[in-house]
């Protein structure tokens, strides 16, 4: 049995990953989501990487998993706890001292014109996507806005999936970026950017299969 620690993206919730849960405690793990404190004002990345931890606590074969914005903490769970593996599932990669909030110009990244369902959850069921933007949460300028904290990427085993069919993160983009900040060939899984939603069965599958690549 592993634990998987699942960090959520920006403005979003711990809800975002209750169908993956299902999933990987179907198949005897334990998981791990919590909501990051990004209502608060006053909370910086260090506080949300220490919010992960305390909810974790000890955990044997622990995989920290993080999606979209939630890669600017996952990294930083590392350095507090043991982590045997870190997922980025289409997630953002920092470097040291990078302000969140300038990761977009400095990758390149283009936006779009598409409301937030075509953007995110276009092969989302209907009634989830309603949920998903329900459950948005406002996110404090503090954690944008300060540099980065983690001095390197953490010693520790990183895997990152991209998803082909998204369109907040396109692949092309995606594979650039990873290619440039980690140095790596990413893993990709058909589904939008929102793929716990829309594809978890196969998402807890991919993930499992990690724990014995």
């Amino acid at each position: 049995m592993a634990t998987f620690a699942l960090i959520h993206g920006g403005g979003s919730s711990a809800w975002d990953w209750h169908l993956v849960e299902s999933e990987l405690r179907a198949r005897g793990h334990r998981t791990v989501a919590v909501d990051l404190p990004i209502e608060d004002d006053s909370a910086g990345l260090a506080d949300y990487a220490d919010t992960v931890a305390r909810a974790v606590g000890a955990a044997d074969d622990l995989v920290v998993v993080a999606h979209s914005w939630g890669g600017f903490v996952a990294p930083l769970v590392c350095d507090r706890l043991p982590v045997k593996l870190l997922v980025l599932v289409t997630a953002m990669i920092p470097v040291p001292g990078e302000p969140p909030g300038e990761w977009w110009a400095n990758t390149g990244f283009q936006g779009s014109d598409l409301d937030l369902v075509a953007q995110f959850m276009h092969d989302v069921p209907a009634e989830l996507a309603e949920e998903g933007l329900r459950r948005g949460r406002p996110q404090a300028e503090k954690s944008s806005a300060e540099p980065w904290p983690g001095t390197a990427w953490p010693d520790v085993p990183t895997r990152f999936l991209l998803c082909r069919d998204d369109r907040f993160f396109p692949p092309e983009f995606m594979r650039r970026v990873v290619r440039d900040r980690l140095g790596v060939t990413p893993d990709e899984i058909g589904g939008s950017h929102m793929v716990m939603l829309a594809r978890p069965k196969e998402l807890a599958e991919r993930l499992e299969a990690y724990l014995t690549a």
